[in-house]
């Protein structure tokens, strides 16, 4: 039995490796100077590091504007999703009404769309609406999702019955139930959504590539290819943006990996 777990820390140190082993690579390169980047073999520990890069790519690669874009577009659209899809799920679990089973599928069905097939039309709205260049058209079409309302749904569907006629009883109606009960219960699936809301948000680049063409709106994703193609002599420079990018998103996960894991697994263990 020792000799199994033995084996299993091993297997998982391995694979440990060889998903970390890119990061690292990643932030040595971006320590490193330009000549030393393309030494074969390669270098993987620098031992006179080039902090300098990262102040480079946050002030003159502007990466500061577009890290502060991207963050107040994630949070906004995490928040609206989050909302939009506690509200749906709760209505297509609990409340009884014509149509609910349709209209249910239609959302379900807005998952099998790619979204390259709607991006046209998409931004031909933003074009009339007057939002080009406005944070709205970074924001508003991705208010809502079907995989939210698809996840929430699911979570207030394992509510017990019992319980919702025992507030019903005690004078709760609808909104103090889905307030006090339903979504306190609904936790770990609302906190999983909003870290896959706000991964999404940060990672988007063909939209805000298209409904954006100033700096000033520019999202962190964009500003790294444009950073790419502005620093071709200073390659350290992209590397170190690429790892600045990426800091907030392992912060998100360090800090809430305990409420994703339990969103992922809600529901899978009875008894």
């Amino acid at each position: 039995m020792r000799g199994r777990k033995v084996l299993q820390y091993v297997l998982l140190m391995a694979v440990a490796v060889v998903v970390l082993f890119p990061i690292y690579i990643t932030v040595v390169n971006s320590l490193l100077s330009p000549d030393t980047i393309g030494h074969r073999p390669p270098v993987l520990f620098p031992t006179h590091p080039h902090f300098g890069t990262y102040s480079t790519a946050f002030h003159e690669g502007h990466l500061g504007t577009y890290l502060r874009n991207s963050f107040f577009m994630a949070a906004v659209i995490t928040v609206g999703q989050v909302i939009t899809s506690v509200f749906a799920g709760y209505a297509f679990a609990m409340l009884r009404f014509p149509f609910r089973r349709a209209l249910f599928i239609t959302f379900l069905s807005t998952l099998m769309i790619p979204f390259e097939a709607t991006v046209i039309t998409n931004r031909h709205t933003i074009v009339s609406l007057g939002w080009e260049n406005r944070f709205p058209a970074l924001i508003v079409p991705f208010l809502a999702t079907g995989l939210g309302t698809f996840l929430l749904r699911q979570a207030f569907l394992g509510v017990p019955r019992d319980l919702h006629d025992a507030a019903r009883m005690d004078g709760y109606g609808h909104w103090r139930f889905m307030a006090r009960v339903a979504v306190p219960l609904a936790r770990p699936t609302i906190a999983a959504l909003a870290i896959f809301s706000f991964l999404g948000a940060w990672n988007q680049y063909l939209w805000p590539l298209l409904v954006t063409d100033t700096d000033r709106l520019r999202t962190v994703q964009v500003g790294l290819r444009q950073l790419e193609g502005t620093s071709i002599q200073q390659i350290n420079v992209t590397f170190a943006g690429t790892v600045l990018a990426a800091l907030p998103i392992f912060a998100l996960l360090i800090i809430f990996q305990r409420q994703l894991v339990r969103g992922l697994t809600a529901g899978a263990v009875k008894g």
